[in-house]
């Protein structure tokens, strides 16, 4: 697969996984590191068929709640819902699950950004 291919498939997954929700800058104001992000990450990563988007989804989710990243969690979590991948029960539900595992500190702030951000 050539350069040009790696970058339009992630640019398709990409769309796939956040289109709607995160905006992909125009091509002219991409830097080397959304570009590698593009190749990498979605042309090469979140297209393989193992694991479905939501599965990806999920994963990704748990790790961000143990970093403790509360704005990117209410991507993932808007994400999911405009994808039709979880319902907001499930995506509340997912919460009180990943608070037995990061704690409540942590999970009282995601909880708290879902409230705010997800409809």
């Amino acid at each position: 697969m050539t350069d040009d291919e790696r970058q339009k498939r992630g640019e398709r997954v990409f769309d796939a996984v956040y289109g709607g929700v995160v905006e992909l800058p125009p091509a002219a104001e991409r830097d080397a590191f959304l570009e590698t992000m593009l190749g990498q990450l979605f042309a090469e990563v979140w297209s393989r068929d193992i694991l479905s988007i939501r599965d990806r989804r999920l994963l990704i989710m748990g790790a961000i709640a143990a970093l403790g990243e509360r704005e990117l969690f209410g991507i993932q979590a808007r994400a999911a819902l405009a994808k039709g991948e979880l319902t907001r029960e499930q995506i509340d539900e997912a919460v009180l699950t990943l608070v037995q595992y990061v704690g409540y500190p942590r999970a009282s702030g995601l909880r708290a950004i879902v409230k705010a951000q997800v409809p």
